[in-house]
């Protein structure tokens, strides 16, 4: 029995994280729908040609406004670098699309708080300057060669249907391409493409942050983050959280719950933003890049990827802590909450209806035999 209970503890407490985000989930995935539609890949390919302030801004931009699927992303990435965009900024383009994505933000806000939101832009500003930095630096021209060599191969990762996929409305002014019948449609397809591609990350994130929270003792979360340390607790909290996230196997938004959770068991605002930076470093992703640019360039990645995150983190609490912007208690809401009749489910409903519809024309449009090319 009181293995059940347990079990029922930690399914209650994912099911409630779980219907609490439901609605900027989908508000997010609407929003990367629409823009996806609207701005054609081969635009971004050759805006991104050129490591300058100008490509690294744009390769931002475009990331933050496209699909935060961390597969899908690295996916799109290599399309992007073989179109022509440079190894840099498509790297760039790729964190940015796990990290500054609308549905990450909105779902920081709801499990964690404003302050976390604002951790999060600002952390994820400080990564891709970094980034660049780094790129500038240390980047060798024999390296991109290399993983050029690679990339031109071909070599299936996982979401390539999604990379290779291109709904763009191009043709007519911006307005009557948003509310055009192939409007309609791209908006559809590209909506449950992001859907699918990150429903088990998100169902992972939540069974995981659930089981975490229920059943780890609180002393064995704090002898893991070496709280009361000062600022080498958040040295060592910065450096943990990516590695805690690259063993979690779980990446994008599905890294939210599980860093509610960190955070509640007590690590330092520096690690958890760093965990939620870790989502481009998990293992599979690793693989993925050794196999998309040769080993290498995936060694470089990982160590510059890894690097960034970390400082990133430590730059972040630094300047929030300036400010005295970094929440004083670890104490969240979405763990004592239950599903209540509120705004929050009012919202649940009128997207969840938004989204039935986007379905009927996605069924209607061919949606199942492109979701049979995701890979």
């Amino acid at each position: 029995m009181v293995v059940v209970q347990h079990i029922a503890d930690a399914l209650r407490l994912a099911g409630t994280m779980f219907w609490q985000v439901l609605w900027p989930l989908l508000l997010g995935f609407l929003l990367s729908a629409t823009i996806e539609t609207l701005v054609p890949k081969q635009a971004v390919s050759r805006a991104l040609g050129r490591d300058s302030v100008r490509g690294v801004t744009l390769a931002t931009l475009f990331g933050a406004a496209s699909s935060s699927c961390s597969y899908a992303a690295v996916a799109v990435a290599r399309t992007l670098f073989r179109k022509g965009a440079s190894f840099g900024n498509a790297i760039i383009f790729e964190f940015a699309s796990t990290n500054l994505v609308f549905e990450l933000g909105l779902v920081l806000v709801v499990l964690l708080g404003w302050q976390f939101l604002g951790a999060e832009l600002a952390g994820g500003v400080i990564m891709v300057v970094l980034l660049a930095l780094l790129f500038r630096a240390t980047l060798r021209p024999s390296l991109v060669t290399a993983a050029r060599a690679q990339a031109e191969r071909g070599v299936q990762g996982r979401m390539e249907g999604h990379a290779a996929m291109d709904m763009s409305v191009t043709d007519g002014p911006l307005l009557r391409r948003a509310f055009s019948s192939r409007a309609l449609t791209g908006v559809s397809h590209y909506f449950f493409m992001n859907v699918y591609s990150l429903w088990l990350d998100l169902l992972l994130g939540f069974l995981i942050a659930g089981a975490l929270a229920s059943w780890v003792p609180s002393s064995w979360w704090a002898a893991l983050f070496l709280s009361g340390h000062g600022v080498w607790s958040d040295v060592w909290d910065a450096f943990i959280g990516p590695l805690v996230a690259m063993l979690s196997f779980v990446c994008s938004v599905g890294n939210v719950p599980l860093a509610a959770t960190l955070w509640r068991a007590g690590i330092g605002f520096a690690g958890a933003i760093a965990f939620i930076f870790g989502d481009l470093v998990i293992l599979p992703i690793l693989d993925i890049y050794r196999r998309y640019y040769g080993v290498r360039p995936a060694a470089y990645l990982f160590v510059v990827s890894f690097a960034a995150m970390a400082a990133a983190g430590l730059a972040v609490a630094a300047l929030f802590h300036a400010i005295g912007a970094i929440p004083a208690s670890h104490t969240l809401a979405a763990f004592g909450a239950g599903v209540a009749w509120d705004a929050g489910t009012v919202a649940n409903i009128v997207l969840l209806t938004v989204a039935a519809l986007l379905g009927v024309r996605f069924l209607r449009t061919g949606g199942p035999a492109m979701l049979r090319l995701m890979g």
